[in-house]
């Protein structure tokens, strides 16, 4: 039997209503014994005094709920209180709850680690869950909610279940070959292979798009010193997150700003200005800078426009498909700025007086979407772990089909592996998705996957 933990389950410091959970078998008992009477109905909130159970003291008015397992969030018996978020009062109730015996406050993560083990969430629903805590933009919201109610996971259990009846149609031919068997059923297990195998792929060749969704689209700002990036970064956060100075060299270090534009999760960096430097400090802030832009999603590369119409060379090196080019500084000349460099687009900017950067903003925000939007109103893979799971799963089936292929030649070949080969590839295949929900085989990865929740949760 389980023991019955209890742990503040909103967030830490005041607030108007603070919230404790209680779940296990000894759940009820502790809440009739705060209560001093009988346990409310199920599912209704009741007005009651609490008290402490050694001194009888009023701890506090507050709202309870009971939910009798399994029909509760973590499967099990589960008590809440609704108190004032006052930390004296938050401290007296959780003081009281230890005080009883058989209780103890919950590790974090505990709370959905029973819901996990109780069959209530899959893994992609806990993961879900943990990306809906921590979203901080509306379309990290909506990905995290529709994960967290299970979209995701039954995409995959569905992909499983489809591989199980394969692999049992398959060892039925295998095994019971000289029984009455529908015709052409190896055919038919086949060519589903080969259709989940389509689907698999097309799920992976999405652009990462529910992983930048999740940790946010890496933009780098890349530019010559002095061109006005640390204050093209300062007017993106609306802030002095960088600082600015006409001394060459002042940005040593990436610096990292989070932003939601438009509803999207943007991580921007301003990098050091890109030039040849003898100070071992600068050479490496210019490392870190091309490194930064080789792993981006997106580069913001700013040039000077008081340079004109010579342009940094070793900026313009790392001019990709995924740069937008800026001419910064636009009000010192009254020059035509060219309308296109090395086959990009041109956009002038004086981050002095806002000129250009509202045009900037729509541009980067359509860049940053088609990154991050559904265009099929499917889910999509989120973490590293789903991918890699998902790539074993498409080599199982390649190593499936191309076993099958050998069929029609298996004279020809006296090393052919067999039937029992086969059936093992659509095995492991089967357990690579089940891996991702946490249907088999996952002891290894709920350490990790919890720990990151806090205690409470």
């Amino acid at each position: 039997m389980s023991t019955t933990i209890y742990a503040l389950a909103s967030g830490a410091g005041r607030a108007g209503v603070a919230v404790v959970r209680i779940s296990g078998p000894s759940a009820g008992t502790a809440l009739m014994t705060l209560m001093g009477a009988d346990l409310p109905p199920v599912r209704s909130a009741k007005l009651v005094r609490l008290r402490d159970p050694q001194s009888g003291e009023t701890l506090d008015d507050a709202l309870v709920l009971w939910f009798a397992g399994p029909a509760s969030f973590t499967g099990e018996d589960v008590a809440e209180l609704h108190i004032h978020g006052g930390l004296a009062v938050i401290d007296g109730v959780l003081a009281s709850l230890s005080s009883l015996p058989d209780l103890r406050l919950a590790e974090p993560g505990e709370f959905t680690r029973r819901a996990f083990d109780n069959a209530k969430l899959d893994l992609t629903q806990v993961e879900g869950l943990a990306d809906l805590i921590e979203a901080e933009t509306q379309a990290q919201r909506k990905q995290a909610l529709r994960q967290a109610e299970g979209v995701l996971g039954k995409l995959y259990d569905g992909w499983r279940e489809r591989l199980v009846r394969f692999l049992a149609h398959f060892e039925a031919e295998l095994d019971f070959s000289d029984e009455d068997l529908p015709e052409h059923l190896h055919i038919a297990v086949v060519d589903g292979v080969r259709v989940l195998q389509s689907e698999l792929r097309a799920h992976l060749d999405d652009g990462r798009r529910g992983e930048r969704l999740r940790a946010g689209v890496r933009l780098a700002i890349i530019g010559p010193p002095n061109a006005g990036k640390s204050s093209l970064m300062n007017a993106l956060a609306q802030r002095d997150a960088a600082i600015v100075s006409d001394i060459a060299g002042t940005t040593r270090d990436v610096v990292e700003v989070h932003l939601n534009l438009a509803g999207y999760p943007l991580l921007v960096a301003d990098t050091a200005g890109l030039r040849q430097s003898g100070d071992a400090i600068e050479q490496e802030g210019v490392r870190r800078a091309r490194s930064w832009a080789h792993t981006a999603d997106l580069k913001l590369a700013v040039f000077d426009g008081t340079s004109l119409p010579i342009l940094d060379a070793t900026t313009r090196e790392l001019l990709e498909q995924d740069t937008l080019v800026v001419i910064n500084k636009s009000d010192a000349r009254a020059v035509d700025f060219p309308k296109q460099i090395d086959g990009h687009e041109v956009w002038p900017l004086s981050v002095k007086t806002g000129a250009g950067l509202d045009a900037l903003l729509t541009r980067l925000t359509q860049m940053v979407a088609q990154r991050c939007r559904d265009v099929n109103d499917g889910p999509a893979p989120t973490r590293a772990r789903h991918r890699e799971s998902l790539e074993r799963t498409i080599e199982a089936l390649n190593r499936f089909l191309a076993k099958d292929q050998m069929v029609d030649n298996v004279e020809a070949i006296p090393s052919y592996p067999g039937s029992e080969l086969e059936a093992e590839d659509l095995r492991l295949a089967a357990r690579e998705l089940g891996r991702i929900t946490g249907r088999v085989d996952v002891e290894d990865l709920l350490d990790v996957i919890f720990r990151d929740f806090c205690i409470g949760k």
